[in-house]
């Protein structure tokens, strides 16, 4: 049930870019899960990913435009072929590198080195724990899952992640695992905090967000008759000064073939980012240009990231 055609008439407020501060890029959609709540449909049988001649020239893109963050998202990034190399290049270049990680990726085979990885080139995890209760972890995930998800918090724990002194961060996500909003982000994070203290298990800090309506996630209302009922309360929560710093403002989406967007959920719906005389611009369209004031795609599904406390790839915008 595609939710594009539900989605694309909307009365979302008018955005526009600022300076850029994080390129995000989706290595390939193939991933050892496959989520309800996945806004990717990614799942193991998915077979597209990035080539290296392409993250070579998004690390020309960075350098270029001394962009500070590299987000590294999927699927599973870590299935990319090249996401070693990625991560090696781009490290040496002083770029922050974020691993988007879904835990259970630690224990698969062949990536018996990837915490020791990570950990060496200090990369920041940033790693899907939908909830510390395990039926309803397995609910979104699938069984066996919180299993494999404690191992891996326990194995980056070991090599030095989730300490106070920040060197090796390990920040985790929560979505929601039905219709609803994230509970606020603060109050929850002290309830992770506790509920996984108690298994010795530690890390720096939460991020709530809400779950979007498209691709699986969005499909799954549909076929419940749940879309409408969940679009009206985004937007009777929407709050106006989330605004100010949705993600689209300071970061360009790149899916695996090289093509950008305002954002990953833009990617999934096939919404270009609006550039002049481009249909589909890529990266090599965006070498040298400055995209600040550059007009952002919006549709009906933007109200996930203003509704209530506000969602981004960082969590919360504000607490309300």
């Amino acid at each position: 049930h595609s939710t594009k055609p539900l989605l694309e008439q909307t009365d979302f407020p008018t955005l526009r870019r600022r300076s850029l501060k994080t390129l995000q890029l989706n290595l390939g959609y193939r991933c050892n899960q496959s989520c309800l709540h996945c806004h990717v449909n990614a799942s193991p049988s998915r077979k597209e990913e990035m080539s290296r001649q392409t993250m070579d020239m998004a690390l020309d893109y960075l350098h270029i435009h001394k962009i500070s963050n590299l987000d590294l998202t999927g699927g599973a990034p870590e299935l990319n072929p090249h996401f070693r190399y990625l991560v090696t290049q781009a490290r040496k270049l002083g770029i922050h590198v974020i691993d988007r990680c879904n835990l259970t990726i630690l224990s698969e085979p062949g990536q018996e080195t990837l915490a020791d990885f990570l950990a060496q080139h200090e990369v920041e995890i940033v790693a899907s724990l939908p909830c510390y209760v395990q039926e309803n972890l397995e609910a979104q995930r699938g069984k066996g899952v919180y299993s494999r998800s404690m191992t891996g918090l326990g194995k980056l724990n070991a090599k030095g992640y989730g300490r106070s002194d920040g060197r090796l961060v390990l920040n985790l996500v929560y979505n929601p695992v039905d219709g609803s909003l994230s509970p606020p982000q603060e109050q929850l994070q002290e309830d992770y905090r506790k509920r996984l203290g108690a298994q010795g298990i530690f890390f720096n800090q939460l991020f709530t967000i809400t779950n979007m309506p498209i691709k699986r996630f969005g499909s799954t209302l549909v076929s419940k008759g749940k879309f409408h009922a969940y679009m009206e309360l985004l937007k009777s929560a929407h709050q106006p000064q989330n605004l100010d710093n949705v993600m689209c403002r300071s970061l360009v989406s790149i899916d695996w073939q090289g093509q950008a967007y305002d954002c990953d959920f833009n990617q999934m719906l096939d919404m270009p980012m609006p550039l002049q005389n481009q249909v589909q611009p890529g990266l090599q369209d965006l070498m040298n240009r400055d995209l600040c004031g550059n007009m952002i795609a919006v549709a009906d599904h933007c109200y996930g990231c203003t509704a209530g406390q506000g969602s981004s790839c960082g969590g919360a915008l504000n607490e309300i």
